[in-house]
């Protein structure tokens, strides 16, 4: 973060500044853990946890400022609502770094793969600042905003949407020079009335662009493509059409190769990229690609460069399509950080292609936040398992169950399809069923814990 004063930080927010103080602070933090000398410690009141209570622990860190909603005994800025006072301070920051140089912002959405497209955007872009994680929301976004400073010269920000009007608060705060937008499918389809409802919510990171802002598109998406009519200038990408397309796209264990064409501009001859192979495990990671390079021709990187750094690009965040091949043999596919329909699919899919015809085992938790659709979805999991030709799942939680008797109806399947309640059931049948040159895939939201057996998996033999 730029340095800012005390007094800069209370008129941003509309706050009141505590008598005598004359603070420099040069980072914002909300866990007072990760609080560091000269850091503003923001006070969040949640569920379970009161920011205010940790107030002496961030002081003693370093701090030297708090955002609080309620008065301490520590150099601080009163405000009535903290949550809204930290999107006011990321809004001022980022106009400041806006009036002080050039500083591209890019905006990250889409029902599936804002997270990876991040990550490689991470790697690919000089002097970028990006988020930690899945900092995708009406906090961790203004957090990611504060990171930045004087000499970044791209900011990457996902913003996620449960619902409608959330990503244009977020764009609110952070204006665009270029907007993303991936894919519209189910997540988070409890929050909505249908999949057209989550076109809209997505369809605001475009209308969240500043004059002169593109928006970067998926061809390939049906709900996606559209958005370009709200969109002053766009640019599509797909397989094999767009205004940059993958052609010939081959796998090898599960790793797509592919050339990249892009179209020519005013009359000039198309521009051909060589093939290359994403370090990424799993075909469906062309579209995020795609839109990674997009993304840095945009911001004017040499094609052949920024196609090198896309390809090269590894995973990042974990938990996310992470590929271990263990000394005993067994191969662990750790897709376990989060999971929708779509993303689901595509992780059975990519099991498959790196298998390579050894055996496969899908443990599979619940998706969440799908609302009425849950009984549904997860049937359509469970008959696509038997479809695929899954040697074996491993179904975990009341809320992925029927997936499970899905899979049992569709198939017949005996031993093949097992149901446990709980991680360590799973691990242990996993004990009695694995042998070398088993391929597995752990698979499921975040908040089905299935994340603690992927770790479990990787970290041990068994």
């Amino acid at each position: 973060m730029r340095p800012v004063t005390a007094q800069w930080i209370a008129n941003a927010v509309g706050g009141t500044l505590a008598a005598d103080v004359d603070a420099l602070v040069t980072g914002v933090e909300k866990d007072s853990r990760a609080v560091e000398p000269g850091f503003l410690y923001v006070a969040f009141v949640g569920e379970r946890v009161d920011g205010h209570d940790y107030v002496p622990q961030a002081v003693a860190a370093g701090a030297a400022l708090c955002l609080v909603s309620e008065p301490v005994d520590a150099p601080h800025v009163l405000v009535a609502d903290v949550q809204a006072a930290l999107g006011s301070l990321a809004r001022a920051y980022l106009a400041l770094l806006r009036a002080e140089g050039g500083i591209t912002v890019i905006g990250i959405t889409g029902s599936n793969g804002k997270t990876t497209t991040k990550d490689l955007l991470s790697q690919a872009l000089p002097d970028v600042v990006a988020p930690v994680g899945s900092f995708n929301n009406e906090i961790g976004m203004p957090l990611t905003v504060l990171r930045a400073d004087d000499s970044t010269r791209h900011l990457v920000l996902e913003m996620g949407a449960s619902g409608l009007g959330h990503i244009d608060y977020l764009t609110s705060i952070a204006p665009l020079d270029v907007a993303v937008a991936l894919t519209v499918g189910t997540a988070h389809m409890g929050e909505y009335a249908s999949p057209d409802d989550v076109a809209v919510a997505k369809s605001e990171i475009v209308t969240g662009l500043v004059p002169g802002g593109v928006a970067i598109l998926n061809a390939d998406d049906a709900r996606v493509a559209p958005m370009a009519a709200l969109a002053e200038r766009a640019v599509l990408f797909g397989i094999g059409h767009g205004d940059l397309a993958a052609r010939g796209v081959t796998t090898d264990r599960g790793r797509a190769s592919l050339e990249v064409v892009r179209a020519g501009e005013d009359g000039a001859a198309p521009l051909e990229l060589p093939r290359r192979t994403l370090s990424l495990v799993g075909e469906h990671h062309v579209t995020n690609a795609l839109a990674a390079l997009a993304v840095c021709l945009e911001c004017g990187l040499d094609p052949e460069d920024a196609w090198e750094r896309v390809a090269a690009a590894g995973p990042v965040s974990a938990h996310r399509m992470a590929l271990t091949e263990r000394a005993d043999g067994v191969t662990i596919i750790d897709d376990a950080y989060n999971a929708s329909i779509e993303s689901m699919r595509a992780a059975l899919r990519a099991l498959k292609l790196v298998a390579e015809g050894g055996r496969t085992v899908a443990v599979l938790g619940a998706i969440l936040e799908l609302g009425e659709s849950s009984v549904s979805i997860h049937e359509q999991i469970g008959t696509d398992l038997v479809r695929l030709r899954i040697d074996h799942a491993i179904i975990v939680g009341e809320g992925a169950r029927p997936a499970y008797v899905a899979a049992v109806r569709e198939g017949s399947w005996g031993d093949e399809a097992a149901y446990v309640d709980t991680i360590g059931e799973a691990r242990a049948l996993l004990e009695d069923t694995l042998r070398a040159g088993d391929t597995v895939l752990v698979k499921a939201s975040h908040g089905s814990g299935l994340w603690e057996l992927a770790d479990q998996l990787v970290g041990g033999v068994g």
